[in-house]
């Protein structure tokens, strides 16, 4: 069952480099005031999620001590993160500060899980 876990962490670990990465590459396009929500992001959080839900039951069906208020807290953010990309996903041009903002919640979701412990 370790093998499968550890399968699971590294999609998860995938999908917020995909998350991220597409936040990344539109920086210099959010300088410009043109960035846009790119498939990635969008795929990366999904991705994410999904992946997160299946860690937490993969999780507690081992027995392992799980940090529900952790859990609830990154899933919450992840959910603003989805519901942002999801509705603004077919626009040209993101508000540079809504655009910030999608960034700026990817990476305390990952400080939340790295630093939380």
């Amino acid at each position: 069952m370790d093998v499968v876990i550890n399968i699971f962490v590294g999609l998860h670990i995938i999908g917020i480099a995909s998350l991220l990465g597409g936040f990344l590459t539109q920086m210099k396009a959010m300088g410009a005031g043109t960035a846009r929500f790119v498939p990635a992001m969008l795929h990366g959080a999904l991705t994410m999620l999904v992946t997160g839900i299946v860690l937490v039951g993969l999780n507690q069906a081992q027995d392992h001590p799980v940090n529900t208020i952790k859990i609830g807290i990154k899933m919450a953010v992840l959910v603003v993160i989805l519901a942002l990309v999801y509705v603004k996903r077919d626009e040209e041009q993101i508000d540079k500060a809504l655009f910030g903002a999608v960034g700026g919640l990817t990476m305390a979701n990952i400080f939340i899980a790295v630093l939380w412990t």
